[in-house]
């Protein structure tokens, strides 16, 4: 089979993974998902299930139950009611059912004291199909070059076991919101410090960062003040996933670096959420990865 039908196969597919995660909360039939990717829903089932190694229905269960922990975890501003019939669900207890036999916890349990493992052990289904077709490949023309502004930042840190990271991020969204500074009047930021690849959990560091102009309130024990200092920088851009920004590094430091002749500058790289789900759908998220280099 040439390569232009097998890429033209695999964008057909791709659409129809767009449609699906645009359209969670509406209908998901086999009908209406083969119709956008211009196959017969006859095959489609089977042409779905051999590409994806999942089936539609339990894709479509798997996306709508991704969105739905986020939201639960981070978004306390939607009830379980809403954020079940969000998902798909005709009401609470298919939902609460649903998210039990996936999570292991009630929705309410999991709003209230959420236990990541079982919650990222059941990403991997998705993660895989999605890997299909939704792999985000770098060319050196992805790569800009800009002058970076200093930027003071109020930083919340999490050290310790990556997994976890749900938890910190819960009490900075808090401190934000108490703090006036939402995403949509303050920029978002992430500092990468050691390489969790290479260091123990106990040293694993990120910092959470949100842009400020205003002085740290001394009663927020958690959070600090700091700069991202001005610099020349390497950007590159990842939309979609914004959970596992590895791959994207990877191909920056092992890649574009050593192609561009750049030096680093002695400053971690950071990334910018630019947008995040599930404040938009998964594919349309974006994030800049930031790589300081020398002048």
């Amino acid at each position: 089979m040439g390569r232009n039908i097998v890429e033209n196969y695999h964008a057909r597919m791709h659409r129809a993974l767009v449609f699906i995660d645009a359209h969670l909360d509406e209908d998901l039939s086999v009908a209406a998902v083969s119709d956008v990717a211009a196959f017969s829903p006859h095959h489609f089932q089977r042409q779905f299930s051999s590409l994806f190694g999942v089936s539609l229905g339990r894709y479509v269960q798997h996306a709508r139950l991704k969105r739905a922990p986020y939201r639960l975890a981070f978004r306390d501003g939607h009830s379980v009611l809403e954020i079940a019939l969000d998902s798909g669900f005709e009401g609470p207890e298919a939902f609460s059912r649903a998210f039990r036999r996936r999570f292991d916890q009630s929705p309410t349990d999991f709003r209230r004291a959420p236990r990541w493992e079982p919650w990222r052990a059941a990403q991997t289904p998705l993660v895989q199909a999605r890997s299909q077709t939704m792999s985000q490949t770098f060319t050196h023309t992805d790569v800009r070059i800009l002058d970076f502004p200093e930027t003071p930042v109020a930083i919340m840190s999490h050290t310790g076991d990556s997994a976890a990271i749900g938890d910190t991020i819960r009490r900075f969204i808090a401190w934000r919101k108490a703090a006036g500074l939402s995403p949509r009047v303050s920029a978002t930021f992430n500092i990468f410090h050691p390489d969790p690849d290479e260091a123990s959990p106990q040293v694993h560091r990120v910092d959470l960062c949100a842009a400020v102009n205003r002085a740290i309130s001394p009663n927020a024990p958690e959070v600090v003040a700091g700069v991202i200092p001005a610099g020349r920088c390497a950007v590159l851009r990842q939309v979609g996933d914004s959970d596992d920004l590895s791959a994207a590094a990877n191909w920056l430091y092992g890649q574009w670096l050593p192609d561009s002749g750049q030096e680093l500058r002695d400053f971690p790289m950071f990334a910018q959420r630019v947008n995040l789900f599930p404040d938009v759908v998964e594919h349309e998220a974006i994030t800049d990865l930031f790589l300081p280099i020398r002048d």
